[in-house]
């Protein structure tokens, strides 16, 4: 990348500066301050996705643009090979709302997410699928629930009348599994019914302070656990059907999740312990 010139001007002569007249205004009358609207960072992280890439894309701007909000849409791509970063490279040349980050040597969707978020300055961050089974038209119910104050909004197959379609009971009950597996965990203040949705919207200024793990891809959970969220809506959804290419969950992804409930439990444990030792000291 190219360094900017920087260019040094010399001091122009010292001047007298001329009165610089201020209108009155009535005392009794409030001044408005004008309102700066928040930007939006959305992450689609991308891995041979060239079949569905542009149609979510076009889907994502169209829900998008009649907020009137300032927004970004970042693609990182794991270095697919199929295509996909010369599509979103295509469509970023003609919107430039649109920016593509390629990462080489480097696979698994929470490190993406991650990686394009700390690539933006916005001060809402998200991340939506870019297979299509998450539907870009309820970004505007997400960005409404921030709008109105929530720390966090998350698009909710759990909660009425979400559902999961034409998932099998196997596949039902692993999930279902797997999100029993954190009830233990998240905080009493803030139990949401779908923690393990890869679709959400979260204020950056709660997640500021925590290093999020790069492995595995339930990126929520640990948001959460760790971060400082006082309050998240939920709003319902049905799980789509894929529509092109296949899924990247497999064995290696439940094992990165397996070793993030150890993780999270651990650190969940520690203060309780540290309080604990602190009351007996102050008993005896």
């Amino acid at each position: 990348m190219a360094h900017p010139q920087i260019v040094e001007q010399e001091d122009a002569p010292q001047m007298t500066p001329a009165p610089v007249l201020v209108p009155k205004t009535a005392p009794d009358v409030p001044q408005a301050v004008p309102q700066v609207q928040a930007k939006l960072a959305l992450v689609l992280p991308t891995l041979h996705e060239a079949g569905n890439i542009k149609a979510v894309l076009l889907r994502v701007r169209r829900s998008l643009d009649p907020l009137g909000i300032p927004y970004e849409v970042i693609v990182v791509d794991d270095d697919s090979q199929d295509g996909t970063s010369e599509i979103v490279k295509e469509i970023s040349e003609a919107d430039p709302r649109v920016r593509l980050l390629v990462r080489r040597g480097a696979r698994g969707l929470g490190g993406a997410v991650v990686h394009g978020w700390e690539r933006s300055q916005a001060e809402i961050v998200g991340v939506i699928d870019a297979d299509l089974q998450h539907p870009p038209e309820i970004l505007p119910q997400l960005w409404k629930a921030i709008e109105s104050g929530a720390d966090l909004a998350l698009a909710s197959r759990y909660a009425a009348p979400g559902g999961l379609r034409d998932w099998n009971l196997a596949r039902r009950g692993l999930s279902w599994l797997a999100i029993w597996l954190t009830e233990p965990l998240q905080k009493p203040e803030i139990r949401v019914k779908d923690p393990m949705t890869g679709f959400f919207l979260v204020r950056r200024a709660c997640i500021r302070d925590i290093r999020l793990e790069t492995q595995g891809f339930k990126i929520l959970l640990e948001i959460l656990v760790r971060g400082e969220v006082r309050s998240a809506v939920e709003i319902p959804f049905s799980f789509g059907l894929r529509k092109a290419g296949s899924s990247k969950a497999g064995l290696r992804e439940g094992l990165n999740y397996i070793s993030l409930l150890g993780r999270l439990w651990r650190d969940s444990l520690t203060p309780r312990r540290n309080a604990q030792t602190a009351g007996n000291k102050t008993n005896h």
